[in-house]
């Protein structure tokens, strides 16, 4: 597990998904502090990284990517257990606010570049 602070390349990203699962990279985004932990089995272990690293637990929302859709809509799945926040209004495990949507997409193009 790594967390992003900086631009990675689509080919790190790659070699990210062969470590895990495959095709596809779990990932949490710190909205705040545009930063995000990929690599790890679960969402919540990134969540607890961050969180020790200074995040606040507000700003991190769980994705999912995939590599091989990089420039397509299919690239980031809004899928996590972590997502489901009914105190914040999100009651599912996708985000429902477009606002923090476009966020998480921005910081993902910032931080994973093609």
């Amino acid at each position: 597990m790594r967390i992003i602070e900086e631009s990675i390349s689509a080919d790190e990203l790659v070699e990210i998904a062969r470590e895990g699962f495959g095709d596809m990279v779990k990932g949490v985004v710190d909205v705040k502090r545009g930063i995000m932990a990929l690599g790890a089995e679960l969402h919540s272990d990134e969540e607890a990284v961050l969180l020790e690293s200074g995040s606040d637990q507000n700003d991190l929302w769980g994705i999912n990517l995939y590599p091989e859709d990089i420039g397509e809509e299919a690239f980031i799945e809004f899928d996590s257990m972590i997502n489901i926040r009914p105190s914040r209004g999100n009651q599912s495990r996708g985000v429902d606010d477009p606002a923090i949507r476009e966020q998480i997409v921005e910081i993902v193009g910032t931080l994973v570049t093609a």
